[in-house]
């Protein structure tokens, strides 16, 4: 937005890298000061600070669901929503979308994402996640092994990579955190599956990922839950490497089944796509994130919101 001329100023934490004029809203990063992404009250206060300030912007672009809702009716200011994972539960238990749905300006990540919304909002779009290109090459020679790579868990369907992976007698790469909550299912469903042909190489850094994926002849990612937009598939396939997804949440809209990886239902089809996987031209791969997934899009989309939504004041 900076670079196209826009006045940005972004609300994070204090050293945080942006072109934009930067108001620092903690010394660290939640993470680092072992605050945890969900934690609503620092969410709020964070929040705050922007909303301290509505009347010198346009426009206000909030990250974190439905935080700024709870401003939006004492400020002038129009404010969007970008819906990285709807926080459901709100809803269910006390029904706060339903009272925010008039005056709500969701952006969903996904179609997928926007038919489970709790309610119909009256104003509401879809955009995809972008992506950073130039930090994943493109690899048209990979090595024969598969990969798999997210926080170690089973929602990830980190157990059933290692299944389709040891039935399809492939050798699988797994990387990823293992969040504390987690350690008991490493340790009892993956640790003991560990050998020379499924190895566990663990958290590997954003500088790492290109030659990760690219390395991989296709990326595997049995996903067991809706997941709005998985940013595994956009980095796998940025590279050239195709996905083999569980057919849950956004996989539809993302890989072309057929063309940039498989969309499955099961461990059962998972296998049977990773015996077709040399039929994926990994170009097509590279191509579809670039022409459907980059920044470039995403800001494109973007700034379309922000004049339909200024247009309505």
């Amino acid at each position: 937005m900076v670079k196209r001329g826009h006045k940005v100023t972004l609300f994070a934490a204090k050293g945080s890298k942006t072109k934009a004029k930067l108001v620092p809203v903690s010394e660290k990063g939640t993470i680092s000061m072992g605050i945890g992404w969900h934690d609503y009250w620092w969410n709020l206060f964070a929040h705050s600070k922007a909303f301290e300030k509505a009347s010198d912007f346009d426009i206000i672009h909030c990250h974190w669901a439905i935080m700024g809702a709870f401003y939006q009716k004492i400020i002038k200011t129009p404010v969007l929503h970008t819906m990285h994972n709807i926080p459901r539960e709100l809803d269910k238990r006390w029904k706060i979308f339903r009272y925010y749905k008039n005056d709500f300006n969701p952006v969903f990540v996904s179609k997928s994402e926007k038919r489970n919304a709790p309610v119909e909002f009256k104003n509401n779009w879809v955009v995809y996640n972008g992506m950073d290109l130039s930090d994943f090459k493109f690899n048209p020679k990979p090595k024969n092994h598969f990969v798999w790579i997210a926080r170690i868990c089973d929602a990830k369907g980190t157990k059933e990579a290692i299944k389709i992976a040891k039935k399809a007698k492939v050798k699988l790469l797994l990387a990823g955190q293992i969040q504390p909550h987690h350690q008991e299912y490493f340790d009892k469903e993956i640790k003991p599956e560990l050998s020379s042909q499924i190895k566990y190489i663990g958290e590997i850094s954003q500088k790492e990922l290109s030659s990760f994926y690219g390395s991989a002849k296709a990326c595997l990612y049995p996903i067991k839950w809706e997941e709005p937009f998985g940013l595994v598939m956009t980095e796998s396939m940025a590279c050239g490497t195709p996905v083999i997804v569980f057919d849950r949440g956004s996989a539809k809209e993302v890989v072309k089944d057929g063309k940039t990886g498989f969309v499955v239902k099961n461990v059962t089809e998972a296998i049977a796509a990773t015996k077709k996987i040399d039929q994926i031209d990994r170009k097509e791969c590279r191509k579809r994130v670039e022409e459907e997934f980059s920044i470039k899009k995403m800001v494109d989309e973007y700034e379309k919101v922000y004049y339909k939504i200024l247009n309505k004041k």
